[in-house]
């Protein structure tokens, strides 16, 4: 990936989709867990 810009690099990039896996991951494993979707988990619905 080419330097496109302030803050976009592979590291940044790679580093925020594992993030955003995980979080995913989580959110699944929490409704599982306790029967609420992820929308009810934060509080909007």
């Amino acid at each position: 990936m080419n330097n496109k810009g302030f803050g976009f690099n592979d590291f940044a990039e790679n580093l925020n989709g594992r993030l955003a896996m995980l979080g995913l991951v989580i959110g699944f494993a929490t409704e599982l867990l306790t029967g609420k979707g992820i929308l009810a988990q934060i509080g909007l619905m």
